[in-house]
């Protein structure tokens, strides 16, 4: 895959970048640099390794999964402009 001068404009764009006409060609050539190191990671033979969550080994920490309601309603529903037994009041919309 190769980035051309439209496509790093583009990128540069949505990323809220802003790129110089003449700083296009560089930007480019740094894509397709990164793009190639990517490829790169594609042609590594990973069969047979474990996924790790840090250079040493350890267990994640686990807990309980229940379901509660967070026992926070009062806390939640003080910023709500209406509240009423419990639930947020919100205008009726659908007759």
């Amino acid at each position: 895959m190769s980035i051309d001068l439209e496509t790093a404009a583009r990128v540069a764009k949505l990323a809220r970048i802003r790129v110089d006409e003449d700083d296009l060609p560089a930007l480019a050539n740094e894509f397709n640099t990164i793009l190639g190191f990517i490829e790169q990671l594609g042609e590594v033979d990973v069969d047979g390794v474990e996924p790790m969550t840090s250079v040493t080994p350890m267990r994640l920490k686990r807990r309980e999964d229940k379901v509660t309601d967070g026992h926070q309603q009062k806390k939640v529903l003080s910023n709500a402009p209406d509240a009423r037994e419990g639930f947020f009041a919100v205008p009726k919309v659908v007759e």
